[in-house]
Formats: C-alpha cells, structure tokens, sequence
C-alpha cells in the first residue's frame, strides 16, 4: 500500500519538507498507518526525525552507517519488503505501507496494490515528485473531498486506487 500527498502538479515535496499544513491528510496518514509497518527513504524518515508511534518503521537507504533507536535499517527495497512482511505477519497486519519519499514510491509503485493518495489542490514548487498512477494499471474506487478548514492550508481530496 502506497500512502502520498500530492499536489496538482505532482509535487510532494521540497528541501525535504512537507510543502503545506493538512491535519486532516495527517489524520488519514495515522490511521492508514498506525499498527502496521511503514517503508521510508532515509530522506523522509530524518525529515519527521524519529520512528512513528504505534508502527514498526523500516527505514531504506544507501548508507551502511546509517543507524537510528526503534527503526530497523534496510539497504535495499527488497530488503524492507521481506522485513516489513515478517513485522505485518507478527503485528497481525494486512500489510505493509509504504510513506516516501518519491524515489522510494517510483520503485515501489509496480509491487503496490492499493495507493492512497491526498489530492493537495495546490500547486507549489518542490523538488520532489509522486510517480504518476499508469491509468490503464489502476482503478479510481473511492473519493473523498475536503474543504480547508481552520486546520488545513489547503483543500484536498482523498483518492483511493486498486491495481486493476
């Protein structure tokens, strides 16, 4: 399961920062996470700067230093991917999810069967990017719009895809 906030233009991020404030998308992102195991890139992990409660973090990257408490460390994506079905097995969860950033989701969107993504109506200038769902692979089943509220800096609509 892929789990994304978008932005119209694709964007879901810069300077390795979330471009905008939704605590309605950050509610959907607990709850769509919470008592499973969560796949970050190195990047994302240090930029929410320690292991989510409640999840097993599983934290991908090149560098064999790399080391953080309550995380468990993998150098490839298969790597987590056998790691995080052995912890979604333990924890009694479905599955595993995967939270970022955008060059973990490109490797990771042919193995997803289901991508939750926060359409951000906005369109910022950022530095990273969301892999565009191939149409053909992927079936629109739920929407969701949210008008921004005195907690969200923007409107957004939750999208939920299967793989067809």
């Amino acid at each position: 399961m892929l789990v994304a906030a978008v932005a119209r233009n694709g964007v879901i991020g810069g300077d390795n920062k979330l471009l905008w404030r939704l605590k309605s998308d950050l509610r959907r992102f607990k709850a769509l996470t919470t008592g499973r195991p969560l796949i970050l890139g190195r990047k994302t992990y240090d930029s929410i700067g320690r292991p989510l409660p409640n999840r097993e973090t599983i934290v991908v990257t090149r560098d064999a230093n790399f080391s953080a408490a309550g995380v468990h460390v993998c150098h490839a994506l298969e790597a987590a991917f056998a790691k995080g079905a052995e912890l979604a097995e333990r924890m009694g969860a479905g599955e595993m999810v995967v939270g970022g950033g955008g060059e973990i989701y490109r490797l990771a969107l042919p193995f997803a069967t289901r991508a939750y993504i926060t359409r951000v109506e906005a369109e910022p200038e950022g530095d990273t990017t969301f892999p565009a769902l191939p149409g053909a692979e992927w079936a629109l089943r739920r929407t969701q719009d949210h008008p921004a509220g005195p907690d969200d800096e923007f409107a957004c609509t939750f999208l939920d895809y299967e793989r067809r």
